[in-house]
């Protein structure tokens, strides 16, 4: 594992990661302009913001897109406001972002830029690589929190090793139905 740090991070007791699905299993799909996903959004940034006024100020994404994506970015927005807290990106491995289309890679690759923190798991892909990367975040956790709609996955897995270790989950649900 090789890590760079540009500001240190909390204790892990003050530290939250996050968790959830990609755009393809969210209800907006990759539509970020749908009121669905401006929605979840802002009430994803307003559970982040809570947490942080609850004394949480490192924050751990897995660098996916849809929900890590979106959570990583709405840090970086509140640390505008709230200049203590620091992201963490944990890259599952060197060509995360290889199959995605060039206009995700560089947002990606700008989050990465903004990180107080990156952590490569692995440098090749393996097999367990995705795992590993999420049982670092819920070991570097106190909190995860979690889009998570029931399915089996990646996510219920993770939230499956948070429930293990005893951490705190929460939850934040995007809206199914489009409004009539």
């Amino acid at each position: 594992m090789d890590r760079i740090i540009r500001r240190e991070p909390a204790d892990w007791r003050h530290s939250v990661a996050f968790t959830g699905h990609r755009p393809q299993k969210l209800p907006f799909g990759f539509d970020e302009t749908d009121p669905r996903c401006v929605d979840f959004k802002r009430r994803l940034c307003n559970s982040i913001e809570m947490m942080i006024l609850e004394g949480y100020t490192h924050f751990i994404s897995g660098g996916a897109l849809g929900m890590d994506m979106y959570a990583a970015e709405a840090v970086l927005t509140l640390r505008e406001q709230y200049p203590e807290i620091t992201l963490e990106i944990a890259i599952p491995h060197d060509g995360q972002t290889a199959k995605w289309p060039q206009s995700l890679r560089d947002r990606a690759e700008r989050i990465r830029e903004e990180a107080d923190v990156i952590t490569w798991i692995a440098h090749e892909y393996t097999k367990r690589c995705l795992f590993d990367r999420n049982y670092y975040m819920v070991s570097h956790c106190s909190v995860l929190l979690a889009c998570f709609d029931g399915q089996p996955g990646g996510t219920a897995q993770t939230i499956e090793t948070a429930h293990r270790l005893g951490r705190l989950i929460t939850v934040v649900q995007p809206v199914r139905r489009k409004a009539a």
